[in-house]
């Protein structure tokens, strides 16, 4: 079978001449060509295929979803037998992989700056497509102060990723610095990470060859969106279909990906400081993280806190606000956030911090604070925190030890942390159901330390994930006593 390219057919575009060195070029381009060689689908390969790397890069390959624990059901069913699907089952679930691997681009577009009016919307396909604010998104503030950039967004019902260059001129008018943005619009977040090497190579083009946008139109007419079949933004399962899609059929969002490097990178500079973060998620908290450009790394933050939140349990958090990725936001999303009872966003406007109604946790830095007096508790750490850090940090090491002693690269740091999350997340949600079912439905000293939680460190966190998650007719232990 051939490989299906990511590649438009029609994007054999003329390169505007670059500012390098002759040798310079020439020496970049029989790389390109050794990389091209690389790949059936002419395209460099994606670090996704081999071992995990540890450092950010600059067009990130995002590695496949690991696949979901094993249920009791899966455990009793003998070797080689697997679970059959009704009719109607199996075509949703085959109409639901068919849909995925469709391309979903719904807009393409290019953003410049201009020295009298700002941000401009100057170029974009569909002609009529509702693109009002995609400027200050596609170029965020700041940005005058970094060479390039990537930046993720929401706009509306879409997910947005642009890449944005900064160029020197010699033109008054220009003011010595030229600035755009080519950006794309998709059905699902998932599937941008796939265009990052062409958006970046496009806004190199803009900014050499201001007005060349027939590579841009060819693009949208081969990856234009192709939605689900009924015309949706989503698609839902009958609830037999849920244990046998959760690996490759759930709706793209929802799907575990995540660019190679992203989460060591995030659990490496958060630190411990990461168990806090991870509570927060957990319990649906609205988090805004501040940042100054580049804006990219920080979006990757963003991702990496939906990650801390996964639950694999069949119905737990059916009615728990769901946790949505904003990624990059700017003054003109108040109204919008202003609505939201759980997110987590990225801003590079430190007017942000003064809104305090739409937040409920500010990162800046690595430094997580609250104004909301009954969290303020959950930012100190309990030593089941630092236990379960302890752990996660041995087990990274193990992994990297086992990497450069056998070559062994069919697991990876994502893999490791996104699982190791996902583990105890169960392991708390699966306790609690047990204890919900038991004839005495009370959370007791060891049924906390089953769920790798400090029984009086963590009496606080649990009380809220009781109340957010709905277990109203659990009792909690008297011993369970604050410090």
């Amino acid at each position: 079978m051939v490989e299906r390219s990511d590649r438009a057919p029609l994007l054999d575009w003329e390169e505007a001449p670059s500012a390098e060195k002759p040798g310079e070029a020439a020496a970049a381009a029989d790389d390109a060509g050794e990389e091209r060689l690389a790949s059936p689908s002419g395209s460099s390969r994606s670090p996704a295929a081999g071992c995990s790397v540890s450092g950010w890069s600059g067009g990130p390959g995002w590695g496949a979803p690991p696949a979901p624990p094993r249920t009791p059901a899966d455990q009793e069913r003998p070797p080689g037998q697997e679970e059959h699907l009704s009719d109607s089952e199996a075509s949703l679930e085959e109409r639901m992989v068919t849909w995925e691997e469709k391309d979903q681009i719904v807009s393409v577009f290019v953003v410049t700056f201009n020295t009298r009016s700002g941000n401009m919307l100057e170029w974009c396909l569909p002609k009529d497509m509702d693109l009002e604010g995609v400027e200050f998104k596609a170029i965020a503030s700041g940005s005058h102060r970094v060479t390039t950039d990537f930046i993720y967004f929401r706009k509306g019902c879409y997910f947005g990723l642009a890449c944005f260059a900064n160029m020197a001129v010699e033109s008054m008018a220009e003011r010595g610095a030229r600035m755009k943005s080519v950006g794309i619009l998709s059905t699902s977040y998932t599937l941008l990470y796939r265009y990052m090497s062409f958006l970046e190579h496009q806004v190199r083009l803009q900014l050499q060859s201001p007005g060349h946008y027939s590579p841009l139109e060819a693009f949208y007419e081969d990856k234009r969106a192709v939605l689900p079949p009924d015309g949706g933004d989503a698609v839902t399962f009958p609830p037999g279909v849920w244990g046998s899609a959760i690996n490759h059929s759930m709706h793209p969002e929802m799907k575990i990906t995540h660019p190679a490097g992203c989460m060591s990178q995030f659990t490496r500079f958060f630190g411990e400081q990461i168990m806090v973060l991870w509570k927060l998620a957990l319990l649906r908290r609205r988090i805004l993280i501040f940042s100054p450009p580049p804006v990219g790394v920080v979006c990757y933050r963003v991702y990496c806190c939906c990650c801390l939140a996964n639950v694999s349990i069949p119905g737990v958090g059916v009615a728990v606000p769901e946790f949505r990725p904003f990624f990059y936001v700017n003054v003109a999303d108040i109204g919008a956030l202003e609505n939201e009872l759980s997110y987590v966003a990225c801003t590079t406007e430190k007017i942000f911090e003064e809104k305090k109604d739409l937040y409920d946790v500010y990162v800046d830095n690595q430094n997580v604070k609250t104004h909301r007096d009954g969290l303020k508790p959950l930012l100190r750490l309990s030593a089941a925190d630092r236990e379960k850090y302890r752990k996660l940090t041995e087990q990274r090491q193990m992994l990297l030890y086992s990497q450069e002693e056998s070559g062994d690269c069919a697991s990876s740091e994502e893999d490791l942390f996104i699982l190791f999350f996902l583990e105890q997340n169960n392991r708390i949600f699966q306790t609690l159901s047990e204890v919900a079912a038991s004839p005495d439905p009370t959370v007791t000293q060891d049924s906390v330390r089953a769920m790798g939680l400090d029984p009086h460190g963590d009496r606080l966190f649990l009380l809220h994930l009781l109340e957010i998650y709905g277990y109203d007719t659990l009792m909690v232990s008297e011993q369970l006593c604050c410090n």
